[in-house]
């Protein structure tokens, strides 16, 4: 068993492929039939890289997501985070790995409603003791500020846009300043004009150096990413 200390001490050591997928199967059992929600997935990708993942419903794109979220294990293959095989980790090894180093953004925003923007934001801080109470609030006043909401620090969510609260997921998901983003469908709730302002901001983070992977289906959202990666029958196909 790999100890969180050694985990943390090769991660700071950085490798310029920060994702990397190896022959990757995930199969869910329906009756007496197998089902391959991915098989045989390969993908690199580099730190710094956008990326959009592409597919109609149904075609693995959601479970690779998931995966590299460390929200799920694939049944077979590997998947190296920053050199680090994460696939073997047991579950609390991949907890701590993605509250430190994944941050998710969601199409239903996952706000909770009846608590303020700031403490939405806070709310990865509290699973890792890493900071007190004060710098805990300095730092989420920081992370509102970061994308545009430094005046509805607050707000709860009934009173802020939908755009509004994808901006707050945003900032919750840079918290822990991690390295990559996971985005599922990031503008699928929103209007044209909050999805173009989204897509701005994640463009701005990404110039800033984060690494961002995104679903989607929709096609002018995809173009907003520097790479594009098709799915298809659990296979990636383009």
């Amino acid at each position: 068993m790999i100890e969180y200390t050694h985990i943390n001490f090769l991660f700071m050591q950085g490798t310029h492929m920060l994702i990397s997928v190896e022959k990757m199967f995930k199969t869910y059992k329906m009756g007496d039939t197998a089902v391959h929600a991915l098989d045989g997935v390969s993908l690199d990708i580099e730190a710094g890289e956008f990326v959009a993942v592409m597919g109609a419903s149904g075609s693995g794109k959601s479970t690779l997501l998931n995966i590299l979220g460390c929200l799920d294990k694939p049944t077979s293959g590997r998947y190296l985070l920053d050199g680090i095989e994460v696939s073997r980790m047991s579950r609390p090894q991949l907890a701590r790995v993605r509250n430190r180093k994944l941050g998710f953004v969601f199409q239903n925003f996952n706000l909770l409603p009846r608590t303020s923007a700031i403490e939405n934001v806070e709310l990865p801080t509290f699973y890792n003791n890493l900071l007190s109470g004060k710098r805990r609030k300095e730092q989420a006043l920081r992370m509102l500020g970061r994308v545009g909401l430094g005046d509805r620090t607050h707000h709860t969510p009934a009173q802020l846009s939908g755009g509004q609260q994808q901006r707050v997921a945003i900032a919750r998901a840079l918290m822990n300043n991690p390295p990559v983003i996971l985005a599922d469908e990031p503008t699928g709730n929103l209007d044209t004009r909050s999805s173009v302002e989204i897509m701005e901001l994640f463009k701005e983070l990404n110039r800033e150096g984060i690494t961002i992977v995104m679903v989607t289906h929709e096609e002018d959202i995809a173009e907003c990413a520097r790479r594009r990666v098709v799915m298809r029958d659990g296979k990636i196909v383009t």
